[in-house]
């Protein structure tokens, strides 16, 4: 029986270990493409589909979401106002991709600069309030907060 359980537990590592790789393979080996119905796609997913998934229950869905987002460029711009929300999320986790998605946005995501200052200036986590100021910078490097 004790044998078992080490080939059962080897078994699980092994696919876990497998599952962790499949997600870490970089979203640059799909590139995005434009939908007939021009809403942008990445991973052959929608920029609908992606925003619907910032408010996913798991953080790992709504962090996924975010870097999914990230990867359209300015072509998310749609993606701004649940961007802008998602600033809020309470894991740093999923702050942290918002605020790059809004950086690669550019400046099309100046509506989010108002938020950006603000979770520059109150962010608990150092990489989230400094991905923050980075994110400014590129949208609108007028309003970035002088220190």
């Amino acid at each position: 029986m004790p044998r078992t359980i080490t080939i059962l537990a080897a078994l699980l590592t092994a696919t876990l270990s497998a599952q962790a790789k499949l997600a870490a393979q970089t979203p640059s080996q799909t590139p995005p493409q434009a939908a007939a119905d021009t809403d942008p796609v990445v991973r052959d997913r929608k920029l609908s589909e992606w925003i619907a998934d910032l408010k996913a229950q798991a953080p790992y869905n709504r962090n996924m979401a975010a870097y999914e987002i990230s990867f359209l460029g300015p072509a998310a711009a749609p993606a701004v106002p649940a961007l802008i929300d998602a600033l809020q999320d309470q894991e740093a986790s999923v702050r942290y991709p918002v605020t790059i998605a809004l950086r690669e946005i550019g400046p099309a995501a100046k509506a989010a600069v108002p938020a950006l200052k603000k979770v520059y200036e109150d962010d608990l986590n150092d990489e989230v309030a400094s991905s923050a100021r980075r994110a400014i910078k590129a949208i609108d490097p007028q309003q970035v907060p002088h220190d």
